[in-house]
């Protein structure tokens, strides 16, 4: 690849914008939520650590069910930051789950900290400053969350309903952008 602007086109049309990573997100994030909601907190936290492996493997089938790839070009030199960043995002979670221990209302916010962190670097990889305004907001509920002692469940639902929201304004902004019909004339899809 000869610039950053053909990793990002790569990336994006792999991934299609990220859009299908952030529902699964979100869709792990209202299970956990609703399952701290319907049965315990704990369960709900355990949802989101356990159900949170499968947002990556969830995202690449919804790619390949919209005729994405899921899979960038092995050249991609934006490749290393996705695969630091999600390392990152994993070393962290045993913060939240610290904070879980000392108070369990402290576990949500905290993870809406750490995925507004992994966010910041979606800029980068999908060449896309609402990332910035995504992870804003995940830092803003998370404070909100904390300030208001919310109930555990309802940090799962506020981070899915966030999630859910960027995941639609991404799509709108990148079908707006033409980057959409672009690409799909570019692949032949």
């Amino acid at each position: 690849m000869n610039s950053i602007q053909e990793a990002q086109k790569d990336m994006n049309k792999a991934y299609f914008f990220g859009v299908p990573g952030i529902i699964s997100s979100g869709s792990i994030w209202l299970l956990a939520g609703l399952t701290a909601l319907l049965h315990s907190s704990k369960a709900g936290i355990a949802t989101l650590i356990i159900g949170g492996t499968l947002i990556f493997p969830i995202s690449v089938l919804i790619c390949k069910i919209i005729g994405r790839s899921g899979k960038h070009k092995k050249d991609n030199p934006l490749a290393p930051l996705a695969i630091e960043g999600t390392f990152w995002m994993l070393l962290s979670i045993p913060i939240a789950i610290g904070a879980a221990f000392y108070n369990l209302e402290l576990f949500f916010p905290a993870m809406l900290l750490v995925i507004g962190g992994r966010y910041l670097t979606f800029n980068t990889i999908y060449g896309n400053r609402l990332f910035w305004v995504f992870a804003g907001f995940l830092v803003v509920s998370s404070i909100a969350l904390t300030i208001l002692k919310a109930p555990v469940y309802a940090g799962g639902i506020v981070g899915g309903v966030v999630e859910y929201i960027f995941a639609f304004a991404i799509f709108l902004q990148a079908k707006k952008s033409n980057k959409l019909n672009q690409q799909d004339a570019a692949s032949g899809t």
